[in-house]
């Protein structure tokens, strides 16, 4: 089978053109990973950029990458449609016998959706959701992200939903809906090492950037509460600031005497094997966020066997059910999520465990790809 998988380079999000190798978000790189263990599947990725790159032809014997150059003027001021017409082209050198949409976030629902070839599309991002949640002024970028999501979801197939959450959000919007989780990437499932041997409780935040979505500064809050305890730890904050941002400024300036006094820092942005390493030298996790369509950092988190403290939002109770080590609050329950925390500490601040086998059988690289493969089928097998 021939499978175009059209997703975002991250090299184009960071805008740093000059790196030489494509980088994806995590769940599409998990679900590669997956299908570079399947040899009768031939995967064509196929990503648009603002800027001309060199790029390997080959990321593994069977995917291939096509990087397409497109103007500014094809991307959102035009609702993508130079995106949608090089998508287009590059589809007809390659025929496929499937199109896989990665995201309503940017162009790729929408250039699977006229791709002209039988398509689907995964929601990674709730867009609609979450323009409702953070109330997207009318024009704004989340505004229109929102209306072209539906408008691509109308138009697909069908849509692979990573949640209950999710699925329950865009079944009145599309033909079809397959309720399938996003993948682990490999490396998450390594053995593990021994426990931290540190006294200190160590706590960890990870997003992909500090905002609003993953309310970092709403936890400093929570620090400084649980320092005037008097309890001895540090809250390490993983991502990207951006100082130029009011949220990513204050951000800053609330963190500075907690950093001075030797209980929270920001790492900035890791690499996955620097991930790793924050999360085995870690005891628990705190993610709360007031949406989230899936919640892969808690799965992440459950793999390395953190105690895990999170909101009962989105995908995140589906996500983890089951699954030992995890206390989940309301949405705004922040003195519950603070007594947990402090109640945990003053335990001897013990990490999770027993969840990894669970992890593995319901995340793995390799079961999210065939199961990809199964529905893939079924749609060639429908008119």
């Amino acid at each position: 089978m021939k499978v175009a998988l059209l997703t975002t380079d991250s090299r184009e999000l960071l805008k740093d053109y000059a790196k030489a190798v494509p980088e994806f978000g995590a769940a599409p790189e998990a679900l590669l990973e997956g299908f570079a263990h399947l040899p009768d599947v031939e995967v064509h990725i196929v990503s648009c950029a603002r800027a001309r790159m060199n790029s390997p032809s080959r990321l593994a014997p069977n995917i291939v990458f096509h990087s397409l150059y497109v103007r500014k003027i094809g991307w959102m001021r035009t609702a993508y449609q130079g995106c949608i017409r090089a998508v287009r082209k590059k589809l007809r050198e390659i025929q496929p016998d499937i199109v896989h949409g990665q995201g309503t976030e940017l162009d790729c629902a929408l250039n699977a959706a006229f791709s002209g070839f039988p398509n689907v599309v995964t929601i990674h991002g709730n867009m609609g959701e979450l323009a409702r949640v953070f109330r997207a002024p009318i024009g704004s970028f989340g505004w229109l992200a929102a209306r072209l999501e539906t408008f691509a979801l109308k138009r697909t197939r069908g849509v692979f939903c990573n949640s209950a959450h999710t699925e329950r959000l865009v079944t009145p919007r599309a033909r079809r809906v397959w309720r399938v989780p996003n993948a682990l990437r490999e490396p998450f499932f390594a053995p593990l090492p021994p426990p931290p041997g540190n006294a200190r409780c160590t706590l960890v935040n990870v997003g992909s950037e500090v905002g609003p979505r993953k309310r970092q500064l709403e936890l400093l809050d929570v620090v400084r509460e649980l320092r005037q305890q008097g309890l001895d730890f540090q809250f390490q904050f993983v991502g990207e600031v951006r100082p130029s941002s009011p949220y990513g400024a204050a951000f800053l300036d609330k963190l500075k005497p907690l950093e001075k006094a030797g209980f929270a820092c920001c790492t900035g942005r890791k690499l996955t094997g620097e991930l790793i390493g924050i999360l085995d030298a870690a005891h628990g996790m705190v993610h709360f966020p007031p949406e989230e369509s899936f919640g892969l950092v808690a799965v992440e988190a459950a793999a390395r066997d953190l105690r895990f403290f999170g909101a009962r939002v989105g995908g995140i109770p589906d996500v983890m059910a089951g699954v030992p080590g995890v206390e989940l609050f309301g949405v705004d329950d922040w003195r519950g999520l603070t007594s947990s925390i402090a109640a945990w500490i003053r335990s001897g601040f013990p990490r999770a465990g027993g969840a990894r086998p669970t992890i593995r059988a319901r995340y793995h690289p390799r079961v999210i790809a065939r199961r990809h493969l199964e529905i893939y089928r079924e749609v060639l097998r429908r008119p």
